[in-house]
């Protein structure tokens, strides 16, 4: 029983540091583009890497803002500046992804208790 709920936990963990790093990296992307919306310099941010990771997250996104977000992101004549637009779209977006990630955490640190509890019971 130890040893199964060791080879559990470690999976449980290695799929955590996954998602943590994968929402790191995403939400740097994010802070990236929006201190760039910010200071007026979203034309620049476009040729960026973060820009990038923002276009692959806008198209796996479900968001009614989505189409918008791609338009932006891809520099589409079609697009309307609309930075202040933008920029909340990108902050909602953000604040979405640390929530998931916080509940994230919350499951993984239950998870380390439960963990913790079973083998000091054994």
């Amino acid at each position: 029983a130890i040893n199964e709920a060791t080879a559990i936990r470690e999976k449980e963990a290695e799929a955590y540091a996954k998602i943590k790093a994968e929402q790191g990296a995403n939400a740097a992307a994010f802070e990236k583009a929006i201190k760039a919306l910010e200071r007026g310099m979203g034309s620049a941010f476009l040729q960026s890497r973060a820009a990038g990771v923002l276009r692959s997250l806008a198209t796996r996104s479900h968001s009614e803002d989505r189409e918008t977000l791609l338009a932006f992101l891809s520099g589409s004549e079609e697009y309307a500046p609309q930075s202040g637009q933008i920029l909340g779209i990108m902050k909602q977006m953000h604040d979405e992804m640390a929530a998931e990630f916080n509940e994230a955490t919350e499951t993984e640190e239950a998870a380390i208790k439960v963990f913790e509890e079973l083998m000091a019971a054994k």
